[in-house]
């Protein structure tokens, strides 16, 4: 059987010198590829889940820009004035649900009529005031100026006023804000007594 010489055997490739640095290099590499991997330990960012009172303000926003570009004509948030807002808050009233009582209704001033009646259903005064609050916020960070804020005007303060005072009257309800009373300071523990079964054994044991 003939033999293959190494320089007629075609499986036969030539193998490159490789220097020393390359060596080295392949050596770190080996290293680092099966050293223990490393995990940050930096915190992932919070959740920006946006709060139930962020959703209610965007909507809200969405609704009054909405009104103002239906108006006639349309307005723009420059020409917006407290006249403005004051329409917007009447023109919600279609949409309220608080029963308010005219003064010539016999049942005006009774928080629970005990029958129906027909004066019209209003936008509660609660409702109202909570809307105009989160509008001043959307206004002013969508760039309006706050001295120039017409949902802060002194007509729609009047008007808030009004709303109220009417609106208790109406249906006797107060809308007084109610103190918060002092908590009371917990009264220091006092040792619990020795059950009488203990004491009847010690009487026992003494007269023996």
């Amino acid at each position: 059987m003939d033999l293959v010489s190494p320089q007629n055997n075609p499986l036969n490739y030539s193998i490159p010198m490789v220097g020393s640095n390359t060596i080295e290099t392949i050596a770190n590499n080996n290293i680092i590829s099966t050293a223990t991997p490393t995990y940050s330990t930096t915190t992932p960012p919070p959740s920006t889940t946006p709060s139930r009172y962020e959703n209610q303000k965007r909507r809200d926003w969405n609704t009054f820009c909405q009104y103002l570009r239906n108006h006639r004509p349309p307005l723009s948030l420059s020409m917006c004035s407290g006249v403005h807002v004051l329409e917007f808050l009447r023109y919600l009233d279609q949409f309220g649900k608080t029963k308010v009582h005219n003064q010539t209704c016999p049942f005006f001033g009774l928080p629970n009529p005990p029958a129906p009646c027909p004066c019209p259903l209003r936008q509660a005064w609660g409702s109202l005031d909570a809307l105009i609050g989160r509008l001043r916020a959307a206004y002013e960070e969508h760039g309006g100026r706050p001295e120039g804020n017409p949902l802060g005007s002194r007509a729609v303060r009047i008007y808030l006023w009004e709303v109220r005072n009417f609106q208790a009257k109406a249906r006797g309800v107060s809308y007084k804000k109610k103190r918060k009373r002092p908590k009371q300071k917990v009264a220091a523990q006092q040792p619990a007594p020795a059950p009488a079964i203990i004491a009847d054994a010690t009487v026992a044991k003494s007269t023996v």
